[in-house]
């Protein structure tokens, strides 16, 4: 099931399962939408707009990310990241215990289920952004938006 969410950032496409969120990408969907009654949502909606007001959301939607278990590892790490902060590749490898910090750009770069699951604030070694899937201009709206600056 797929449906349609219109963000101050742009055109979002979430993607569920019909009780969890598997998906959620920038960019319109690929077929048309029509589910706005799906509980999951009405909840992932609500997460957005939370979100997107400028406010911590203080809930998860139900989540079901498809991928390997090191790619769901690093998934959960990144959940732990504070609203409105940052950390590095090179940090997120060492609470998993992975020596290559290029295995953790990976399984981030395939992360499945952008903003909510926060790899816009993972960062460089140096303090750079270093890349996103949607885009650094997205990456450093959703850290602007997170620091009150957007």
């Amino acid at each position: 099931m797929i449906e349609r969410y219109d963000s101050r950032i742009g055109v979002i496409t979430l993607v569920s399962d019909g009780k969890s969120l598997t998906e959620l990408k920038f960019g319109e969907p690929e077929e048309s939408t029509n589910n706005q009654d799906l509980p999951i949502f009405k909840e992932t909606r609500r997460w957005l707009d939370h979100y997107f007001s400028g406010k911590k959301p203080n809930f998860t939607p139900p989540l079901n990310p498809q991928g390997t278990p090191f790619q769901k590892k690093v998934w959960q790490e990144l959940l732990k990241i504070p609203y409105g902060e940052t950390t590095t590749y090179g940090a997120i490898a060492k609470c998993i215990n992975c020596r290559s910090a290029q295995a953790v750009g990976q399984a981030i770069h395939r992360n499945p289920i952008a903003i909510i699951i926060p790899c816009h604030r993972v960062i460089g070694a140096d303090g750079s952004l270093t890349g996103y899937a949607s885009g650094l201009d997205i990456k450093q709206r959703l850290l602007s938006l997170e620091k009150g600056s957007y």
